[in-house]
């Protein structure tokens, strides 16, 4: 499993548009075989702030995930939406085992 968050500021106009397109994007995202979770977040105290958690059943998924259409929308489309360019972190599953997701 490589699960990945990524970290988002958007512009405060642009909120309801980056919601509109994100939650495209992960529902097309979750319909990849790949792909075992795709979650779209909103920070409670800072609603600037995003957060994806994105769960991938191996390496090569998330490539095959970055060459997809709806990817590539959500990314061009976003793209002017960012306060500051968007930054990801990777993590290793230790719980629940992999077959459990």
């Amino acid at each position: 499993m490589v699960i990945i968050h990524v970290f988002i500021r958007v512009k405060q106009e642009a909120i309801e548009a980056f919601k509109v397109a994100s939650r495209e994007n992960a529902k097309n995202s979750i319909l990849e075989p790949g792909v075992a979770r795709f979650d779209v977040m909103q920070q409670n105290d800072n609603p600037e702030r995003f957060l994806l958690v994105e769960v991938y059943r191996s390496e090569v998924a998330t490539s095959q995930h970055k060459q997809t259409a709806h990817y590539e929308q959500w990314r061009d489309t976003v793209d002017s939406m960012m306060a500051e360019p968007r930054y990801s972190i990777r993590y290793t599953n230790v719980f629940p085992e992999d077959a459990a997701w």
